[in-house]
């Protein structure tokens, strides 16, 4: 799929109709416009858990994947354990050519510490690539939020991702933490106990640790260093051709 000025013209008036629209709203259009051909990655983060509780509501047989680095949290793995059971979603794993000893071993060892980038745009970004590739959505979903980076502070609901070319649809981009969590008690959504453990975001065991008490939610992530994002949500164009 290209970005013709046909599709942008879609995108912008989709913002337009959808200015003000809550999530389920913005995944009912979404499911609307591009089933079956629309994809879910998720992390299984407290908003990812959000989404798909909304999904089973609207079209349960959405694609949902998740990037299985080799690295993630047994409690991570366990929770797609949960999501099935309650839900009927089985979200299929997307994992790297080379196992994590493979890896390891390619590199003379781990490369979160010394070439985090690298690392995740081998066991993320790459796979990813190969899995919409495979699927060949026309759209993907994700659960960023403004208020977590500056990058995503300048996402729209609706938009252009020129890394997958895709159109990305964020329906939890306006809501903040309190909405998220208010979501998850009153509908009883299934979540990650390690958020209760200190961990507001959660990624790969080696890259992740808890807050402190008065840090940013995201600062448990490459806790350390300039590195914010995996590569997946970095903006990359401006001007409204994505991020």
């Amino acid at each position: 799929m290209s970005l013709t000025q046909e599709a942008a013209d879609e995108i912008a008036a989709a913002n337009r109709h959808l200015e003000g629209a809550g999530p389920h709203e913005v995944l009912r259009w979404a499911v609307d416009r591009f089933h079956p051909r629309l994809l879910m990655a998720t992390a299984f983060g407290a908003e990812g858990c959000c989404i798909i509780h909304m999904l089973a509501d609207i079209q349960p047989a959405v694609h949902v994947i998740n990037l299985e680095t080799g690295y993630q949290f047994p409690e991570t793995l366990e929770l797609r354990e949960r999501i099935r059971a309650k839900y009927g979603i089985e979200v299929e794993y997307i994992r790297p050519e080379l196992t994590v000893a493979e890896y390891e071993a390619e590199h003379g060892g781990p490369l979160y510490e010394l070439r985090p980038d690298q690392c995740c745009h081998d066991r993320k970004v790459l796979p990813l690539r190969l899995a919409v590739e495979r699927i060949a959505p026309m759209a993907w979903i994700s659960a960023i939020r403004k208020d977590q980076t500056a990058d995503r502070a300048a996402a729209d609901l609706i938009q252009w991702d020129p890394k997958f070319r895709l159109v990305k649809v964020n329906p939890l981009l306006n809501w903040t933490k309190k909405d998220v969590w208010a979501f998850i008690v009153k509908h009883d959504v299934p979540y990650n106990p390690l958020h209760d453990r200190g961990f507001p975001s959660i990624g790969c065991w080696p890259c992740t640790r808890a807050v402190k008490p008065g840090e940013d939610e995201r600062a448990g992530r490459w806790a350390g260093k300039d590195k914010k994002e995996c590569g997946l949500h970095v903006i990359e164009h401006r001007d409204g051709s994505g991020i």
